[in-house]
Order: structure tokens, then C-alpha cells, then sequence
């Protein structure tokens, strides 16, 4: 051995004697992981997430977060000579004269589209699959967390090149957030930093926008990595899939291999899609003035349900106490987080209604709890039918249909559309498994007529494989709930929610081994 590999041994040792490095390796290196196409949601989030950090800090050198006024003499003609703010102006430098500066723009506002877009259906693959159950509630809380802080970042971000579509949103919040009583002009003054347009809102932007919430969020994204990391990850339910065995590939070298592989693969559709598609062109809208309002001003797609609310809630007033209540906006503004909440908080509501201690591995199918999947369901529909009511004036004039004609309908469709979706989802469900449960008993369809000798045609069926046997029966089905005596309110509301969800009208039962032995004799 040479000197120089005796030196490097004995540096590791002497490493690895105060870090653990050698140890840790060995013992998380060959963790499994499951394969699953499902599973890269989440690496799709943490991946965006990257690619805003690492554009972010370049845009960060050449943008100026000041509400100074300067007038513009850039390559940009139609502009040239109009006085506007520096925040603009160096955004718009950014866009026409820094060497790439516009595809890097492009490509940290899709970044953040798709971020965002990716928490919501990785949310809602681990909502309708029933990941978050234990020891997961706390990571699907960091999980929530990051997708609403996503949210806001991208508020404070798309606000930041002080053009008139941002100018003309923060004036919309501002109108929002003055409105709320007791703390409205309170939490304005702290936002904004006086009265808007000012001299401090650019910089207070900046600042939660490149230091605060991303900070927090990394914070968050760390301990989330690190929770899935020492928990069993989740998996589907399989031959020689338990909850304590994992069935799937060492994350050293296979799953980091894949790993860089797809981190590159969504940098490039990234990059080829903020290429190809423009995405806030703040040229073609001029800075903001207050005296100007753009043409289709809309936020950004995941806010638009918040918008929707504001737009259709009657403007309704009260006064209450010689002042003034301005319904139209307090409603929508404490409709808005409980949206989120709702979904945010049905872990913990099932985890009381089921009672269940038990760490949960095994992934279910959404067929196999209707309840759970039909509220998610209800909840999405919700999400949609705001949305539309965010882009009301849109729907009108490309339609050519009347506005109030379409606020009317977003009114009603936001109670309706839910219920409707409820309990549409719940009988497609329960549908669903009456099929799961045929398969089990009577076999797989194989296409064979056979004559009997009284004349009927029959189809012969076949039993089903032990795996397709062990994929449709490996799910868990709970026993309603029963009453104790004495019980108190809120043990009669989560028997009554028991029976709801656990009941003959909220599940089919599985085919027991006797009357699996009984299909068998009637087959043969």
C-alpha cells in the first residue's frame, strides 16, 4: 500500500471516528425504496424546487428591489423614455439585455407553475392512498405546510416586477386585507409598509420572497426528506409485501441513479417548455400605475380559487358598532384557509373516527375507502368550480356568455358540485368493489363459451393467480363502531361517523376463506 493511500486511510478513520460517516453510510446506503410511477410526484416537487433556488439566485444578481422612479432608455422601444421603478426597470434588463436572463425568468416562473402543481397532485396521491396515516401525520403537516407556503411564495414572486398585472393584484389584497376588521389596517401596514403604492413594497416583497418563506420552506423540505427517510416508505400491497417488509431497490447506486437521471429529465421539459411558452411578458403590460387597471388580470393558476371566492360572494354590508362590515370580502378571506384546512386536517378527523394505533405501511387502493376518496373528490370539484369563478370575466367574453350569468352559476355549483361529486365517487367506489369482490369468487373472464347439455351457453372463468388474489384482498376493512353506554356527544357523533363510513352503506365486505372454498366447488 502507498504512503498516499495509507494518508487517505487514515483520514477517513479519522473522519468516520468523529462523524459516523462510514457507519451511517452502510446503514442507510441500501435502504429499499419502492418502484412505483407514483412515488415521483414527490421527486418532481423536490427537483422544481432545486431548479427555483438555482435560477432564483441568478436573477437575484441583477434585480434591483427598489420602488425609485427612473426613466427607461433600454432595446425595448415601445417603453423607451417612461418613467417607471427600478424593481421594473432591472427586470426589464433582465429580460432584454442579461445573456439569458429571459430564459432563466421564463424558466424559474414555469418552475415555480409546475412546484406548485406537482405538491397538489402529490397531496392528493398521498391523501386518496392513505399515506398519511401513522407514524405520517406529522409529515403530511410539513407536506401541507410546503404547499401552502408554495402558494404564498408565488404570490410575493409574481408581485415583484411592479408591472401593472402585479400592481393591479397587490392592489386587489391590499383592498382584501384592509377590509378584515380589527387587523386589517394592522397587517396592511406590515405588508405593505404604508399605504400602496409606496416606497417600501418591493423590498418587503423581496425580502419573504428570497429570504423568509424560502427558508422556511427549506427548513420544512429538509425535516420531510428526513421523516421519509427514516420511516418505511410506503408501498403497494403485493406477494412478500408486509407492513414490516419492503419490496424494492437499494437507494445506493440504483434509485440514485434514476434519481439523477430524472432530476435532469425535468430540468430539460422545464427548460424546453419556458423556451417555447412566454409566461408573464411585463413589456407587453407597462409598469404599474394606479390609474390603469390590465386587461385579464389573473393570478397565477393555484390562487385562482381564492380569487374566485372574492368574486362571486354577494357584496354584502353590515354596520355593526358604528362601523361598517364588509361581508363581500370577510367571508371569502376566511372561506380561504378554511378550504385548505379541510383537507389538511381529514387525517387526524379519520385517525379519530377509526381509533387505529397501528403504524400503516401498506398503500390503500382509493375503490377500497369511498368515503375517504369521495371527500377528496368533493374537495377537488370545490377547488375547480372557484376556479372557474376566478376567471368569471374571462369564461364571458371568450364565450360570449353573461357574467353574472356565470357568477350565478359558480354560486350555486360551489354547494351543489361537492355534494354531487360526493356521492357520485362513493358509488363508482362501492361499484368498484362489488367487481373486486366477483372477480375473487367467480374467477377471471376467459372468453370460453361453452354449450350445457339442457342448451344454455355459459362463459368458463378461471380462479385468479395468488398475487391478483392477494392485490384484491389484502386491504383492511374496519367494524363499525359500537355505542357505549352513557356515551357523550362527541362518542355518538364518531359512532354515528363509524357507521357512515364502515357500515353496509360505506364499504362491501371481502369474501371470506369459506366462501372463497365455496366459489372454488362451484367452479369445478
Amino acid at each position: 500500500m502507498t504512503t498516499r493511500q495509507n494518508s487517505g486511510r487514515r483520514t477517513a478513520d479519522w473522519l468516520d471516528g468523529r462523524l459516523g460517516i462510514h457507519t451511517l453510510a452502510r446503514t442507510n446506503l441500501r435502504k429499499i425504496f419502492p418502484d412505483h410511477w407514483s412515488f415521483m410526484l414527490g421527486e418532481i416537487c423536490l427537483y422544481s424546487f432545486i431548479v427555483i433556488i438555482l435560477t432564483g439566485v441568478y436573477l437575484t444578481m441583477f434585480f434591483k428591489p427598489s420602488m425609485a422612479e427612473v426613466v427607461y432608455h433600454g432595446p425595448y422601444v415601445p417603453l423607451s423614455g417612461i418613467r417607471m421603478s427600478e424593481a421594473y426597470a432591472s427586470t426589464m434588463h433582465i429580460s432584454f439585455e442579461v445573456r439569458g436572463g429571459l430564459l432563466i425568468r421564463q424558466i424559474h416562473h414555469w418552475a415555480a407553475l409546475v412546484f406548485v402543481a406537482a405538491m397538489f397532485v402529490h397531496m392528493m396521491r398521498v391523501f386518496f392512498t392513505g399515506a398519511f396515516r401513522k407514524p405520517r401525520e406529522i409529515n403530511w403537516l410539513f407536506g401541507f405546510l410546503l404547499l401552502f407556503l408554495g402558494l404564498l411564495d408565488g404570490f410575493f414572486g409574481y408581485s415583484l416586477p411592479d408591472d401593472l398585472l402585479s400592481g393591479t393584484g397587490i392592489r386587489f389584497v391590499e383592498g382584501v386585507t384592509l377590509a378584515v376588521p380589527l387587523i386589517g389596517t394592522y397587517a396592511q401596514m406590515f405588508l405593505f409598509g404604508g399605504e400602496f403604492p409606496g416606497t417600501d413594497i418591493v423590498p418587503r416583497f423581496f425580502t419573504i420572497h428570497v429570504l423568509l418563506i424560502p427558508g422556511v420552506m427549506l427548513g420544512l423540505l429538509v425535516a420531510h426528506l428526513i421523516l421519509v427517510f427514516y420511516h418505511k416508505h410506503t408501498q403497494w400491497a403485493g406477494p412478500g409485501r408486509t407492513e414490516k417488509n419492503v419490496v424494492g431497490m437499494p437507494l445506493m447506486p440504483v434509485y440514485l441513479a434514476k434519481a439523477g437521471g430524472f432530476f435532469f429529465l425535468v430540468f430539460g421539459i422545464i427548460a424546453a417548455i419556458s423556451a417555447i411558452a412566454t409566461v408573464n411578458p411585463i413589456w407587453a403590460y407597462g409598469p404599474y400605475r394606479p390609474d390603469q387597471v390590465s386587461t385579464d388580470a389573473q393570478p397565477d393558476w393555484y390562487m385562482g380559487f381564492a380569487e374566485g371566492l372574492i368574486r362571486v360572494m354577494p357584496g354584502w354590508e353590515i354596520g355593526l358598532w358604528g362601523h361598517t362590515l364588509n361581508l363581500g370580502i370577510l367571508i371569502p378571506f376566511l372561506a380561504f384557509p378554511l378550504v385548505l384546512a379541510a383537507i389538511a386536517a381529514y387525517p387526524f378527523v379519520e385517525s379519530w373516527i377509526t381509533q387505529d394505533k397501528r403504524e400503516h405501511h401498506l398503500l390503500d387502493r382509493p375503490r377500497n375507502a369511498p368515503v375517504r376518496t369521495a371527500f377528496g373528490a368533493a374537495w377537488i370539484s370545490l377547488y375547480l368550480v372557484l376556479l372557474a369563478g376566478g376567471g368569471n370575466d374571462l369564461f364571458a367574453t371568450h364565450l360570449h356568455l353573461s357574467l353574472n350569468s356565470i357568477t350565478h352559476a359558480v354560486r350555486i355549483g360551489a354547494f351543489v358540485v361537492p355534494v354531487a361529486v360526493f356521492l357520485i365517487t362513493k358509488r363508482w367506489c362501492l361499484g368498484l368493489q362489488r367487481r373486486d369482490r366477483d372477480k375473487v369468487l367467480h374467477g377471471r373472464e376467459t372468453g370460453i363459451i361453452k354449450r350445457l347439455p339442457h342448451g344454455e351457453f355459459v362463459e368458463l372463468h378461471e380462479p385468479l393467480p395468488q398475487a391478483e388474489l392477494h392485490r384484491l384482498t389484502a386491504h383492511e376493512q374496519y367494524t363499525p363502531a359500537e355505542l357505549p353506554p352513557r356515551a357523550g356527544l362527541l362518542t355518538k357523533l364518531r359512532v354515528r361517523a363509524s357507521h357512515a363510513y364502515f357500515g353496509p352503506a360505506g364499504q362491501i365486505s371481502r369474501p371470506t376463506a369459506e366462501q372463497y372454498r365455496e366459489s372454488l366447488t362451484d367452479q369445478h
